[in-house]
């Protein structure tokens, strides 16, 4: 990973760091991917890497990336949905932008949102950042979320109402 882009509270660039160098009070940026299939009846879900730093084995939607120097929240999402999922050439629609303060790190999430057609696209994870995948109802996926929130990444039920995926 090359240095990370540091932003003020406008999400406005004022420098870069190593990720490992990063300290509470820098914020940065993240995208996210909420997928769907074409009936918007599922959706994809990965799981993290045990061996990552930040909440290991959690789920989380299906794409997330940390915005580095050089790329734009457009140009990373594409890229960790490639090196994510092995998924390529479909089109992103920009959600909402949040800011997260989990009492940890501080980042604007810019959430997007695509559909494909989960029958015919191949999904090939990256086994060093990606631990596993499922596609599910998203019912089913809320009721998971609200039995066993500790299985989810922090912010996953305010992902969630960022998007467009629960009508």
């Amino acid at each position: 990973m090359g240095n990370i882009l540091i932003v003020n509270t406008d999400d406005e660039v004022v420098g870069s760091k190593q990720y490992k160098d990063v300290r509470y009070e820098d914020i940065y940026r993240v995208t996210a991917l909420w997928l769907t299939d074409l009936h918007g009846k599922y959706c994809l879900i990965t799981q993290r890497k045990w061996t990552k730093q930040n909440d290991p084995g959690k789920w989380i939607m299906a794409v997330s990336g940390t915005v580095e120097e050089g790329e734009t929240y457009d140009s990373n999402i594409a890229k960790e949905t490639l090196e994510e999922i092995g998924v390529s050439n479909i089109e992103f629609m920009i959600e909402k932008k949040i800011f997260i303060d989990d009492g940890n790190h501080k980042f604007f999430v810019q959430f997007f949102s695509s559909k494909i057609d989960k029958e015919k696209t191949k999904i090939e994870i990256q086994t060093d950042e990606v631990e596993a995948y499922r596609w599910l109802l998203i019912e089913d996926l809320l009721n998971w979320i609200n039995l066993k929130p500790d299985e989810f990444v922090p912010s996953m039920m305010e992902s969630l109402a960022s998007v467009k995926v629960v009508k």
